[in-house]
């Protein structure tokens, strides 16, 4: 893409930055688009924000991450109705008017439907903290019956998210359960349990700890769908698990990959084949 005869850059801002993905993606997808740009990394430390704005906003667009998310919101004139949900901009569109988004919200709906599930069906979440609670309600706002699987240390906090749900949505169908032992199971719920979509929110499984998975083996009988927030390792045990007993599961690199699909139908309208797209989650978790 260029303007005025100069190529267009975009960028991802944070501090530290460190390892990431967004480079690998965000090439990625500007080829599948046909779109010739430059995406960079940017560190920029938190008392250095309002300084740096001014050649912000000379980008295409950019995506922010810790420790920007929620300070960037005043430089916004205006936030789509899920960074306005929930307090949070990971993505920026420049122009006349400088607009704050959501796309994790948007990488998790999309992966969803991705997977051929419908949060709009009977929904376990496991955890509910950071990206568990916008998790839960997205699922509510979608007409899900959830439950919500927390430790009892958890109860406070994830009430909190419930009487937020119930303020957004008095009707929602929202219940919380309690995780008896090291990982939620079937003995943990007062009959037996049946979900079409499991989801899991935790850090259970991630690398280094590879061997652990959030649920009991026994909980994923007659689930249609599991979702784990996880992407490191590229196969966590739920993932192998669930596909063992033929249900049909995808890790976190698809939220990764297709919240910034999302940066890039915001930032140009691009569109894309699911083909395309499945590929290169498929390339993505291949680097981790």
């Amino acid at each position: 893409m260029k303007e005025g005869g100069r190529m267009k850059t975009y960028a991802i801002i944070g501090y530290p930055l460190g390892h990431t993905l967004s480079p690998n993606i965000h090439e990625r997808l500007f080829s599948l688009s046909g779109k010739e740009a430059n995406y960079v990394k940017m560190e920029i430390p938190p008392e250095e924000l309002e300084a740096k704005f001014g050649e912000l906003a000379a980008l295409g667009g950019f995506n922010i991450t810790i420790p920007h998310k929620v300070p960037i919101i005043k430089y916004c004139d205006r936030l789509d109705e899920g960074a306005a949900r929930y307090g949070s901009v990971n993505c920026l569109k420049n122009g006349d008017e400088k607009v704050g988004y959501n796309t994790d919200v948007l990488g998790f709906t999309k992966s969803i439907d991705l997977m051929g599930a419908s949060l709009a069906s009977k929904v376990l979440l496991i955890g509910c903290g950071g990206v568990g609670r916008m998790m839960a309600i997205e699922t509510a706002l979608s007409g899900g019956n959830l439950t919500i699987a927390v430790l009892k240390k958890d109860e406070a906090s994830t009430q909190v998210v419930i009487d937020e749900i119930k303020k957004m949505k008095p009707d929602a169908k929202v219940q919380m359960v309690f995780i008896g032992g090291n990982v939620i199971a079937a003995e943990d719920f007062s009959e037996k349990p049946c979900f079409d979509l499991i989801v899991n929110a935790s850090p259970i499984g991630m690398f280094p700890k590879v061997e652990n998975m959030p649920c009991d083996e026994n909980l994923l009988e007659n689930v249609k769908f599991v979702f784990d927030v996880v992407y490191n390792p590229r196969d966590t045990l739920l993932v192998k698990t669930a596909e063992k007993h033929g249900i049909k599961a995808m890790s976190g690199m698809a939220m990764l990959v297709l919240q910034a699909v999302a940066a890039h139908e915001i930032w140009n309208g691009s569109v894309f084949e699911e083909s395309d797209i499945k590929q290169l989650i498929s390339d993505m978790e291949a680097l981790v």
